[in-house]
């Protein structure tokens, strides 16, 4: 039996890409259902995220005019991860398997058969992941392929060189639906459901037409909340780090009390100038990773919903 096919894609200011956006996974849909990959009910939903342009007058057209449309429009804006985590929430009880991918064309849609053709083979989870970074900067690639390392070394369980274009089955999106946590880093959430997963590799392409929606004011947050959401060794870091300079310290006031004793001791402006802005420095950095965490919990206790749906463009089933 063919399964029903959602494609998750959340939208912010996307006007200028999502006519032709929608006119190539139409084509795809049509292909898909072809080939047996995919039936009539599937759809590809549009989660927009608070836009200020045009982007929900045109997924209203759109869904008025081509009947694989359907959209979403939250009260305001919450963030790619609570968009996309939307669009999979609602997608949930309609599909058999959804596939989340990003609005601006990036992602190889050629490669959708292949995620398909996996879930068919009896895999939950289907992580996309990028052959190459010829289409990034030097700093992006350097940098991004720099955190996926830290993140392992911190012992958190990611998949390297995947971001959000991934597949997921009915049931692993209601073991999604289970993780409660405010603060969201889904390529840290998913792995962590299990089942049975793979991989399927592509090619990046570039942007087809208008702006990046994440800056790197938005990539430097995002991997902060992966670090400080799935790892506690920065805070044992932290606190071995105070044992060894408590060690140090002690080696010091017994340097110091012999020199002075031993009539050594010559009065040093500069070293003890630099000794407290060092010590003053680094007691603000750990209190700063400290604070980080104590503001993920504030957040978490505080239990307020992750997103709020205004509006719902659903599509009839047939």
């Amino acid at each position: 039996m063919n399964p029903t096919v959602y494609f998750v894609i959340p939208c912010y200011n996307e006007e200028e890409v999502l006519e032709e956006t929608v006119k190539r996974l139409t084509a795809k849909f049509d292909a898909m259902q072809a080939q047996g990959l995919a039936n009539g009910k599937s759809r590809m939903l549009l989660v927009n995220d608070g836009s200020k342009d045009k982007t929900w007058e045109i997924i209203t057209r759109l869904h008025k005019e081509n009947h694989y449309v359907e959209g979403v429009k939250l009260a305001h804006n919450r963030g790619h991860q609570n968009a996309l985590l939307c669009g999979l929430m609602t997608a949930m009880p309609l599909c058999d398997c959804a596939i989340s991918l990003d609005a601006d064309l990036q992602d190889d849609v050629d490669a959708l058969d292949k995620f398909v053709q996996k879930y068919l083979e009896g895999c939950d989870v289907v992580y996309g992941v990028r052959n190459k970074r010829d289409t990034d900067t030097w700093f992006k690639r350097t940098t991004a392929e720099g955190y996926y390392k830290v993140l392992r070394l911190l012992g958190v369980d990611v998949v390297f060189n995947h971001a959000d274009y991934r597949l997921m089955s009915r049931r692993a999106l209601e073991g999604l639906a289970e993780y409660k946590e405010v603060n969201l880093f889904l390529r840290g959430m998913v792995p962590l459901i299990g089942y049975k997963s793979d991989y399927v590799y592509y090619d990046r392409h570039e942007r087809f037409a208008g702006e990046s929606k994440y800056p790197l004011k938005k990539m430097v947050a995002l991997a902060l909340d992966g670090i400080s959401s799935f790892s506690v060794k920065p805070l044992k870091l932290i606190s071995n780090f105070g044992i060894i300079v408590s060690i140090l310290s002690v080696f010091g006031l017994l340097y110091a009390l012999i020199s002075y004793f031993a009539g050594w001791a010559v009065s040093g402006w500069t070293a003890i100038v630099c000794s407290i802005w060092l010590l003053g420095g680094l007691q603000m950095l750990c209190l700063g990773v400290v604070g980080g965490y104590v503001g993920k919990i504030y957040s978490e206790v505080k239990a307020r919903p992750r997103y709020r749906v205004e509006e719902f463009l659903q599509q009839p089933r047939e």
